[in-house]
């Protein structure tokens, strides 16, 4: 993408999450119960020292971290759902940032550990988050995801596929994204992979920054 154009396409899905902030909790809470199941809870248990969450969003998640969290750094494109954030209670501290995950404004090798958690499906440049977990991950960090990509039942996923292009145009939601291959391109190493959820459609991932990269 030319700058133009990669900047275009952030504002438009910060519009378009300005606009869904008042009923995310209830959109995302339906199809939680409905489709993806408890995966959030497995990704939140998984992270340690100083955490990083990308696509912080209305903040669903800062209530579950605990044990082993230092501190929670969350960064979002979308003011209004971080002011949603805001409001969540934590029992670890948190600090909440309106900015751009494809361009993580934070030193080098700084945390520990980097969540997503239904947020690779938005971003308009998945690559570039992925490098720049990458980069301020500390050497042994990892990346814990958990996203929505393509169903098993490969008539499911055509589904997914043909109603993929209207649920990018008015929820940025790329519905059959998957996040593995993004992440082992940045340099991390596969460490856990499932797939969960009704169909199959929700990918857990863990993936490590080696202790020595080059």
């Amino acid at each position: 993408m030319s700058g133009n154009t990669a900047r275009g396409e952030l504002d438009r899905v910060e519009h378009i999450f300005d606009r869904l902030a008042d009923g995310y909790d209830r959109q995302i809470g339906w199809s939680e119960r409905v489709l993806l199941g408890d995966a959030r809870r497995w990704a939140i248990e998984r992270a340690r020292g100083t955490v990083v969450e990308i696509g912080v969003g209305s903040g669903l998640n800062l209530p579950l971290y605990g044990a082993g969290v230092e501190r929670v750094i969350g960064v979002d494109l979308s003011e209004r759902m971080l002011d949603l954030a805001r409001a969540r209670s934590a029992s670890v501290p948190v600090e909440l940032r309106h900015g751009d995950v494809q361009r993580l404004d934070l030193p080098a090798e700084s945390v520990d550990t980097v969540v997503s958690t239904y947020t690779f499906c938005t971003i308009p440049d998945p690559g570039a988050a992925a490098v720049a977990a990458w980069r301020v991950l500390r050497p042994g960090g990892v990346f814990v995801a958990v996203e929505h990509g393509p169903a098993r039942a490969r008539p499911v996923a055509a589904l997914m596929r043909l109603a993929e292009p209207l649920a990018v145009r008015f929820a940025a939601d790329h519905l059959t994204r998957e996040p593995v291959g993004y992440l082992t391109a940045a340099g991390f190493t596969l460490e856990h992979f499932a797939r969960t959820g009704r169909g199959g459609v929700v990918f857990r991932v863990l993936a490590r920054k080696p202790e020595q990269t080059s």
